[in-house]
């Protein structure tokens, strides 16, 4: 049976057999796409016409993942290029825009930091970072926990005297401040200390951040009998210390069997469609540190495709590549990612299987890590769904349902003295957050700050659909609101569960159970019902409508903060010279928020469409914010 054949979709074979006739015989990008020109996969190949067409042979030799994608695809968009190497470089990067369903994922990497170490500054800093740029700065990671970049710098500030303060705070320093008092910096705002002088104590910073440890005490103690020797005892006594706190930290880091060794030793474990990752990163034969990511999405995924997305999306990612990379298995195409990670590094670079001696055992090392890490990740998995369980069951028993409630809608109003009022609707699933279901509404009908008929008009327009089904069941309203809630929480107390009750009885819905969770006490308020019900402060089944609470506060905020922050933007670019409706519209949906344009460069605004690179001055001049400096930097 042919693919097209299994899918009976006729409309949809002519678009498909036109294509399938003109696939090009070079490298290049496939992205799969649905009826609704969805992306659902991005695949890269040698040979765009026989990896394209290999989809659409007979299904029963296809995995259960590549059958149950082609029961979806409609459309195919072909990217060629050059060479396999640029398809490669081009997956990745569609890969991490578009987070494609059937594509294995590395889990949250656009929110992972980067420590920056500024040197284009004449006295650079260490910050945090969200994303590496071409600045001339030097960027380390990126790490899957800001805690760890925050631990960093705060080590590395003890061991070195780094200077801290903002770029504008430092030209406008009268006077020494108390960093240089308690020895955390050398005052160079003050010219205490020389450019070159600071400079090479933050080329030691890069040294150590690089993991070349032993480099960096050599130096130290060259300097340290230097200064001995000169009789300068105090600035000997400063290198003492640093000394002393390197050598303290060189001694609690794991020496790896092979020493001297520049690596990263990566293995995994897979449970539940995932795959638990540690990289273990040997610098100068010890271990400067490890990274726990997560995969996504490769249940029934060969290991050597494991291998490869691993490669592919983290180094894609990572400044700090070393010259070897091992790996419990081969990756697929893993000439081409060979060349791909040495021209990432800019030199020689290759991932490797040992097979025996000291690297076998380090894999096997990172190994049983990964496997740490997959079992407490199941216990915590197991341990959470018994404490929803008990929550649901808590909250059947005490407000009386019916059943455990697993479907539980709530609702929020926010507004600044009713101006942008909205409100949101946040649906948990079995105790859990169900975000496909999330919605947010803009108060319609009712001026000023009325949170009750507000809560009224919201309440209205959710369950009008249940009361009323619509005559075309397509209608996409109705399917939005088609589900009826076992329970329903709005965020107030008696006012706000009074208006919402009066229009559940005006649409016939009076049989919903309905609760409202007031915060000052966080006690239950239930229509028609004289006092409140009052749950147990370490009760499951409050904590777990707090939880639900707080995400309808968190959902409507974030949009009422959205919505004043694009109104003022909005006032804001109409007074920029230059800036007309187009530009305005276009500089609105690129960046969204003020901050996201300040931290943009001017080069970054002119490559917009409609924009140039004078009108890109103007909005950087009368934002007030040089190019480049970071925002809210300390």
């Amino acid at each position: 049976m042919t693919w097209g054949e299994a899918k009976g979709v006729e409309k949809a074979l002519p678009l498909l057999t036109e294509r399938l006739k003109n696939l090009p015989e070079r490298p290049g990008v496939y992205l799969m796409k649905d009826h609704a020109g969805v992306i659902l996969y991005v695949g890269k190949a040698v040979n765009l016409k026989n990896r394209v067409r290999s989809y659409f042979h007979d299904s029963s030799r296809q995995s259960p993942k590549v059958a149950a994608l082609m029961r979806h695809v409609e459309d195919i968009e072909l990217i060629a290029t050059d060479t396999e190497v640029e398809a490669l470089i081009l997956e990745a990067t569609l890969v991490k825009q578009h987070q494609p369903r059937y594509n294995i994922r590395l889990k949250d990497d656009k929110a992972y930091p980067y420590l920056r170490l500024t040197w284009e500054e004449d006295f650079p800093r260490l910050l945090v970072a969200r994303r590496p740029a071409k600045d001339g700065s030097r960027y380390f990671g990126p790490y899957t926990r800001a805690q760890s970049v925050r631990d960093t710098i705060r080590l590395l500030r003890k061991i070195f005297p780094i200077r801290n303060c903002t770029n504008q705070k430092f030209k406008n320093q009268s006077r020494p401040c108390l960093e240089y008092y308690i020895k955390r910096c050398q005052a160079p705002c003050q010219g205490y200390v020389d450019r070159d002088a600071y400079r090479a104590m933050m080329t030691e910073v890069e040294w150590f951040l690089e993991g070349r440890t032993d480099q960096v005490l050599r130096d130290l103690k060259a300097r340290l009998a230097e200064e001995a020797e000169a009789l300068r005892f105090e600035r000997a006594a400063e290198l003492r210390d640093q000394i002393r706190a390197l050598e303290e930290i060189r001694a609690q880091q794991k020496v790896a069997n092979a020493a001297g060794q520049n690596l990263d030793a990566v293995h995994w474990a897979v449970a539940d469609g995932e795959a638990f990752v540690q990289v273990f990163a040997v610098r100068e034969g010890r271990l400067k540190g490890r990274e726990s990511l997560t995969l996504e999405g490769v249940e029934g995924v060969a290991e050597e495709a494991i291998a490869r997305s691993l490669l592919l999306q983290y180094y894609s990612r990572t400044t700090d590549i070393p010259p070897e990379i091992l790996l419990p298995v081969e990756p697929e195409e893993g000439a081409a990612l060979n060349a791909w990670l040495s021209e990432r590094r800019g030199s020689r670079a290759q991932w490797r299987v040992p097979r025996r001696g000291q690297k076998l055992e380090l894999i096997r090392m990172v190994r049983q890590n990964a496997e740490l890490i997959r079992d407490e990740a199941a216990r915590r998995r197991s341990a959470r769904e018994a404490d929803r369980e008990e929550a649901l069951l808590v909250l059947q028993h005490v407000l009386g349902l019916p059943a455990r409630p697993r479907r539980i809608e709530c609702y929020d109003i926010s507004n600044t003295q009713g101006t942008e009022s909205v409100a949101s609707m946040v649906v948990f699933r079995d105790g859990r957050p169900d975000k496909s279901q999330y919605r947010r509404f803009r108060i319609q009908t009712v001026e000023g700050p009325n949170d009750f008929a507000s809560m009224a008009e919201v309440m209205r327009r959710r369950f009008r659909y249940l009361a009323e089904p619509p005559t075309e069941a397509s209608d996409p309203r109705y399917q939005r609101f088609s589900e009826t809630p076992d329970l329903v929480i709005v965020d107030g107390g008696k006012g706000q569960v009074g208006y919402a009750k009066r229009v559940l009885d005006e649409l016939g819905l009076s049989q919903l159970p309905l609760f409202g969770l007031a915060k000052e006490h966080e006690w239950l308020f239930e229509p028609g019902r004289e006092g409140p019900i009052v749950l147990d402060r370490d009760s499951p089944g409050l904590k777990l409508l707090q939880h639900i609470r707080d995400e309808a506060h968190r959902f409507a905020i974030g949009f009422h903060r959205q919505l004043r922050t694009r109104r003022n933007l909005r006032s804001l670019l109409d007074e920029i010279p230059g800036i007309g409706p187009k530009r305005k519209k276009i500089l609105l949906r690129h960046f969204g928020d003020l901050g996201a344009i300040a931290q943009a460069s001017v080069e970054e605004i002119a490559r917009l469409p409609g924009m140039t690179t004078r009108a890109a001055e103007a909005v950087k001049e009368y934002l007030g914010k040089p190019a480049g400096e970071e925002v809210g930097a300390s």
